[in-house]
């Protein structure tokens, strides 16, 4: 199959911004830095090779020993890329890209340019069971142990894509009600309204395996009813706001964590921009944008942060401060080499 044109993927990015290194976690998945020239097209990304981190499981109640997954990468543009399609082959989203790399065009990112693949994560505080999806970050954790030894947690990470301002992705606690392939969408009436108001389209059922069915292929419907965590027929929008409040994932993702998910499994829908994580003797933040303003100052939630974790003792501000400002979405050391935090002088 050949290589997807280069004004294919920008008409489709295009489309949707106008619809709107530690021993305790090792990935499965080896590789070098920096890699070849990738073939960014549906069969290749449906192959796309995918981490599972082992990590000893936490006491109730204790935040992991290891808090952070993952090592970041680079990769080096060729001609034709773009930096959303650098995102999608590396499981990442939009927003994750992009926050990374400030500056670059994601269309149009100079051949040559060695960008940032921000590959590591600090784990959400405080649930190491079942599905955790922190609202903020646009990412969706999986804890589920390991069948050959009860003392270790598999972790899985996806990208994803939540609701719009006026659409919010809730925050709370759910279970996994029912599982579903090829689901039909049965339109809201809220919704219905706007498709007709703005596209002219009346359709109050959109079959199941149908090409524009946004729900794709595979669906997690939660015990709050009106949202699910599914599929979708628009790749290009996982990383933004873009869906009326469900999670959607890409369509390889939502294919290989819906046979791991078993009906009854717990969901937690929270919202942390600053997270907090020990990698060893070093802690570090991992800082994203407040993108639903829940939070007063990114400042007043890493306190929270810093007091639920109790690591206060262990940071430095001033490299925290450094941490808030960039918001580049990618784990900063913020404890001091020396193991002494100092307070900034005045």
């Amino acid at each position: 199959m050949t290589r997807i044109p280069g004004s294919w993927r920008v008409a489709a990015v295009a489309l949707v911004l106008a619809v709107g290194g530690c021993e305790r976690f090792r990935s499965t998945v080896p590789g070098p830095w920096h890699e070849p020239a990738l073939r960014f097209d549906e069969e290749h990304f449906a192959r796309k090779p995918h981490a599972t981190y082992r990590m000893p499981t936490p006491r109730p109640g204790e935040a992991p020993a290891e808090g952070v997954i993952g090592a970041a990468r680079h990769y080096r543009i060729h001609s034709g890329d773009t930096l959303y399609d650098v995102a999608r082959w590396y499981d990442l989203g939009r927003n994750e890209i992009v926050d990374a790399n400030p500056g670059i065009d994601p269309l149009v990112p100079p051949v040559d340019r060695e960008v940032i693949v921000p590959t590591e994560w600090v784990l959400p505080c405080c649930t190491y069971q079942g599905i955790v999806l922190n609202i903020p970050e646009m990412r969706l954790f999986y804890f589920r142990p390991d069948p050959r030894d009860p003392g270790t947690t598999l972790v899985e990470t996806f990208p994803v894509g939540l609701g719009r301002l006026d659409w919010r992705t809730p925050r709370g606690r759910y279970r996994v009600s029912a599982k579903t392939v090829n689901p039909a969408w049965h339109v809201p009436a809220s919704i219905h309204a706007e498709h007709v108001r703005e596209r002219g389209d009346g359709r109050w059922v959109i079959p199941g395996g149908a090409d524009d069915n946004p729900l794709g292929k595979y669906r997690l419907k939660l015990s709050h009813g009106l949202y699910s965590i599914h599929g979708t027929d628009v790749p290009w929008g996982v990383g933004m706001e873009v869906t009326h409040g469900c999670v959607r994932l890409y369509p390889e993702d939502i294919e290989r964590l819906y046979p791991e998910v078993p009906i009854g499994t717990a969901v937690e829908f929270t919202y942390q921009p600053v997270k907090l994580g020990t990698r060893g003797k070093t802690v570090y933040a991992e800082v994203h944008r407040d993108i639903y303003g829940y939070a007063r100052s990114l400042a007043s939630a890493s306190r929270a942060a810093l007091a639920r974790q109790r690591l206060d003792g262990r940071v430095d501000p001033r490299l925290l401060d450094g941490a808030l400002d960039g918001a580049a979405g990618i784990p900063t050391r913020v404890s001091p080499v020396d193991g002494v935090a100092r307070r900034p002088a005045g």
